[in-house]
């Protein structure tokens, strides 16, 4: 049997970490078990910063500490790491990677302390502080840079059955890190690939025809993008079939990552040649704007190939009847005297 981390469990410690949920519940990664979060001044009960943000200039450190809070009833043991964030593809999720894969950007700037090369255990309802340093290096390019420190569970959870082999579960939260770089900063965004994904009803118009588009958002530049999104369509002489208004995405796009992103259209044409166009920008940089588009012809088909086979079925009708009145008035005399007389 081999073990994983489990990415949902991670998922799921970021999300609260992040602000999305109010800030009386947003000042910890945790998962109701165990929490991750910036250490809190001396004195004080719990942290006011939801994650850590600092910025230098390349060739400094900067030291700060964070806290894993364990809130069960026994002693738990953790291996905790450093490394860098990355979004989901599908769907833009923030995400640390996991445990085996190796950081390149920031998560290889933090230094934790020797003993934590290990593992850390945690009392019951106790907590641990953790120092660590990051150390800009002299290279490092301006712009955002953005990880995050994780606490790996060193008990398996679970089980999954993968193919024939067992594959034991780890969970993980883990706390945001922000990091800013000074210098020239040049917020980029661009949307592409732009696709439409169609289906309809048999019979046109019995019920609704439903499409799928589906988009990709990538960032182009060096700071964190939070985007919104305007969707739009066009059919047959300009006539607006979709119009819906931008929106925040609630999602934070690192720099140079690329995501695929889905909007069901349940009542889309059934006949029109229609044009998609998804439009982006970000309310931080007003002057952020990109736009693509895409084209497909809305076309009931089964109802159009029934209506075909039927009109070439009338088509063989009328031809062999025209045929048959041709070979009756072709046909010799003396061969229609005979069968009148018959």
């Amino acid at each position: 049997m081999r073990t994983r981390t489990s990415l949902y469990g991670l998922l799921v410690g970021l999300l609260l970490g992040v602000g999305l949920l109010p800030a009386t519940a947003a000042t910890a990664a945790d998962n109701g078990t165990w929490g991750v979060f910036p250490t809190p001044a001396p004195g004080a009960a719990m942290t006011d910063r939801a994650y850590f943000f600092h910025q230098g200039p390349a060739g400094t450190s900067i030291g700060d500490s964070v806290t894993i809070l364990n809130s069960s009833d026994k002693e738990l043991t953790f291996q905790v790491f450093a490394t860098d964030a990355v979004n989901t593809p599908s769907g833009g999720a923030f995400a640390l990677l996991p445990v085996e894969t190796k950081p390149k950007d920031i998560g290889t700037w933090i230094a934790l302390p020797p003993e934590t090369a290990s593992t850390v255990t945690v009392p019951a309802k106790g907590r641990k502080d953790i120092p660590f340093t990051v150390k800009i290096p002299a290279d490092a390019t301006p712009g955002d840079h953005v990880g995050g420190i994780v606490a790996l569970n060193t008990a398996v959870e679970g089980i999954q059955q993968e193919g024939k082999v067992q594959v034991g579960v780890k969970r993980s939260v883990g706390t945001r890190l922000y990091f800013r770089v000074p210098g020239p900063l040049t917020p980029g965004l661009s949307v592409e690939d732009v696709k439409v994904d169609r289906s309809a009803p048999l019979l046109p118009w019995v019920k609704d025809a439903r499409a799928t588009i589906t988009y990709t958002l990538v960032n182009r530049g060096n700071v964190v993008v939070d985007p919104k999104v305007t969707v739009s369509a066009e059919g047959l002489f300009g006539r607006e079939v979709l119009d819906r208004p931008a929106r925040e995405l609630k999602l934070a796009l690192l720099p140079g990552q690329r995501i695929e992103l889905t909007e069901p259209w349940p009542d889309a044409p059934q006949s029109d040649w229609v044009t998609v166009k998804i439009t982006a920008g970000a309310a931080a940089h007003p002057d952020l704007l990109s736009e693509s588009e895409t084209d497909f012809i809305a076309v009931p088909w089964p109802a159009l190939g029934l209506f075909l086979v039927l009109i070439g079925a009338l088509t063989a009708v009328l031809v062999l009847r025209r045929r048959r009145r041709q070979a009756d008035t072709e046909q010799p005399e003396s061969e229609r005297d005979l069968a009148q007389a018959h």
